[in-house]
């Protein structure tokens, strides 16, 4: 039994319904295949690869990869525990509509607070600041993008997205100091 009951906001509501009249079944395939890039499992496996490769390939990257990793452990384990203190009923169990228009069933249906899939996305647009201007962009384009695929597949509100997203923006920015602050002072030392 969760701690906490989350309700949804007025334009959570509103948001969700203009999603249920105007979805469509092309457009759910679409998103459902989008979404996997956000994916905790997808995530850590890519972390993971890229943090093999730092170990045997890139030593001086070996602090930016035990970074990444380390976050997305981090991302992934997270929203799990906040969902056994927060109960809020996700939007598509509240929808008839869209789900005649195509709209799936998502998780479980009281686990909409947070957005794990935000969170993963508000730490890698995060961790994107350590990146060249033009792949920066790019990388917070997609995250954002991938986040907003939670709410056009109505598995969550999209306060749950921009909570999910501003957590992971948090949870990176407080991990990066204890990643990367050695290596920072280090490569500092050395200029």
């Amino acid at each position: 039994m969760a701690l906490f009951t989350v309700t949804p906001t007025r334009a959570d509501n509103a948001i969700a319904t203009q999603i249920a009249n105007h979805t469509n079944a092309r457009l759910e395939h679409a998103a459902e295949a989008l979404t996997w890039g956000a994916d905790e499992h997808v995530l850590i496996g890519l972390a993971l690869a890229g943090w093999v490769y730092a170990q045997l390939r890139e030593p001086r990257q070996r602090p930016t990869a035990n970074h990444i990793l380390l976050v997305s452990l981090v991302t992934a384990a997270l929203p799990h525990v906040l969902k056994s203190v927060f109960d809020q009923t996700r939007p598509d169990r509240l929808t008839a509509l869209g789900h005649c228009r195509g709209v799936p069933l998502s998780g479980r249906s009281r686990d909409a607070f947070p957005s794990g899939h935000a969170v993963h996305m508000g730490a890698l647009a995060s961790a994107a600041g350590l990146l060249p201007t033009g792949l920066r962009r790019m990388v917070r384009a997609l995250a954002v993008g991938l986040s907003l695929t939670r709410v056009v597949l109505l598995a969550h509100w999209a306060s749950d997205v921009l909570a999910g997203f501003s957590l992971g923006i948090a949870i990176e920015r407080i991990l990066r100091p204890l990643t990367l602050g050695r290596s920072r002072m280090a490569s500092r030392a050395r200029r």
